[in-house]
């Protein structure tokens, strides 16, 4: 079999950057996730068995810890969600899909906390609030950072199956 020709569970690229008060950008980081297993198990339910399905997905920031497969939105002992900002978990929209890939309009966290706060990460959940629904992916940085107040950070989703 072609190697080329197999595919895991979709999977996302998190593009992160946070930018100070000031305008400058104070650092990038760019993580690879991981794909939990209720989250495979719920595409594998909605596309091929065709169960209920919504296309609503939500973006949410980590704390320290390590994102881990078994997870789920009610249950990651691993680690904490993270809100250092107002409102909710950001609503994520998707573009156009081409050659397997579809890459989201950036979500912006306006940092409100004073801080410092740590995220380590950040996951994609099919609920805005609370751990009644999905947790899809998660994704760890490869060192933790500090955001505070007047930092927003840009998050920009790529979501692939190749």
């Amino acid at each position: 079999m072609d190697a080329n020709a197999t595919t895991k569970a979709p999977r996302f690229i998190y593009e992160v950057e946070c930018v100070g008060a000031d305008g400058q950008v104070k650092w990038t980081e760019r993580i690879e996730n991981l794909v939990t297993t209720v989250g495979k198990t719920d595409l594998i339910d909605k596309y091929f068995k065709g169960s209920a399905y919504t296309a609503a997905w939500y973006l949410g920031l980590k704390g320290t810890g390590t994102a881990a497969v078994g997870d789920t939105l009610a249950s990651h002992a691993g680690w904490a969600e993270v809100n250092p900002y107002t409102g909710n978990r950001p609503a994520i929209t998707f573009g156009t899909t081409a050659a397997g890939s579809n890459t989201a309009t950036a979500v912006s966290f306006s940092i409100t906390v004073a801080g410092p706060t740590t995220v380590a990460g950040a996951f994609v959940a099919s609920v805005n609030t609370g751990t009644s629904g999905l947790l899809y992916s998660a994704g760890d940085f490869a060192v933790s950072r500090s955001v505070v107040a007047g930092d927003t950070l840009n998050v920009t989703l790529t979501v692939s199956a190749s």
